[in-house]
């Protein structure tokens, strides 16, 4: 707790200022996590100061936000790019994170100042030490990457690409994690230097685990697997005994809108699929039956239900399974097909 708040101090995250009726003030409480490896055992313990957002009202206290989050199919492709080409695969965290709104908190609990105990906080519009900024911190890290000589890719934009003479870096961003992969080692942590001073980075070194992503480098290849997630999900849905099933839908099983009695409580149901489609990404053969089950989100029925736990226990018979990046000899081509409606 006592690092987290010197981290916020640091960069100027606030300003004590006289409380006021005219204020809509938002209560703030410490959330504690565990962040373990892939195989359970604990990398730190993390204390995070959040918000309670939910004492905003939209429109008066927030605008719309955006986060960055890379789509699957870019993370798999800079993945096998690296492999292929046996280039360096680092991680980076950003701390800190907040929006851009004028934004009042009480004070963090258990750190009252004692000279101003009924001061509140005022959140300032300035993220990672920037302050006065008027726009969203996504904004000044992806002008910071543009003015160093990064392109966004038009076909995602959490995506950027330096490229000069030999040397070519991608930078995935996913909300405040950051995957980077170069082709030179050298110049890659001469970038994440000159990043770390411009923003408060943490480097985690080489790339391991990642976004629920379990990464195992071995004699050139590259493994990716959701071992942790889907045993969680398992565990989560109370099937980790269950049977495991060899296909991930039943056998002849043609789902409708009308078959079965409506679900009690729809919200299981929706964020089990979400859930499951996160899975995907090292999970491609469950593809189609989650989009399959996907399609009764907003009235699910038992029938549904009953598919969705039926992937899972597909998913018990095969959680050790995921995808395997060797080196491509070979140019590269790309193939594309489309379906005249």
């Amino acid at each position: 707790m006592t690092e987290e708040i010197n981290a916020l101090l640091k960069n100027h995250t606030w300003s004590w200022v006289p409380s006021s009726p005219s204020q809509n003030l938002v209560g703030c409480k410490w959330v504690f996590r565990i962040k373990r490896h892939s195989n359970g055992s604990i990398v730190r313990y993390k204390a995070r100061l959040v918000a309670k957002g939910f004492h905003q009202r939209p429109g008066i206290d927030y605008v719309e936000t955006f986060s960055p989050v890379v789509k699957p199919a870019t993370i798999r492709t800079v993945l096998s790019l690296a492999v292929s080409h046996g280039w360096s695969l680092r991680q980076l965290e950003v701390k800190n994170a907040f929006l851009q709104e004028d934004v009042y908190t009480a004070q963090p609990p258990g750190f009252i100042d004692p000279i101003r105990p009924s001061y509140v906080c005022k959140l300032h519009k300035a993220l990672y030490g920037l302050k006065q900024a008027p726009r969203p911190w996504f904004h000044h890290f992806s002008t910071f990457l543009l003015f160093v000589g990064f392109i966004r890719s038009q076909a995602n934009t959490s995506l950027f690409i330096f490229q000069q003479a030999s040397h070519t870096v991608f930078l995935l961003l996913y909300v405040d994690d950051i995957v980077v992969a170069g082709s030179d080692s050298t110049h890659l942590q001469q970038f994440i230097s000159l990043l770390g001073g411009h923003f408060d980075i943490k480097d985690l070194s080489p790339l391991i685990y990642y976004l629920g992503l379990q990464v195992l480098h071995k004699y050139g290849t590259l493994h990716i697997n959701q071992l942790k997630y889907a045993h969680d999900l398992l565990h989560k849905a109370n099937l980790l005994n269950s049977k495991p099933a060899s296909t991930p839908l039943a056998a002849k099983v043609r789902l409708s809108i009308s078959d079965g009695a409506l679900i009690s409580n729809p919200t299981e149901y929706r964020e089990l699929v979400g859930s499951l489609q996160y899975l995907t990404l090292t999970h491609p053969d469950i593809s189609f039956v989650i989009n399959t089950v996907a399609q009764f989100m907003s009235a699910p029925r038992t029938s549904h239900l009953v598919a969705s736990k039926w992937i899972l226990r597909y998913i018990k018979g095969t959680i050790d399974l995921g995808l395997t990046f060797t080196p491509q000899t070979a140019a590269a081509r790309l193939s594309a097909n489309s379906d005249a409606d």
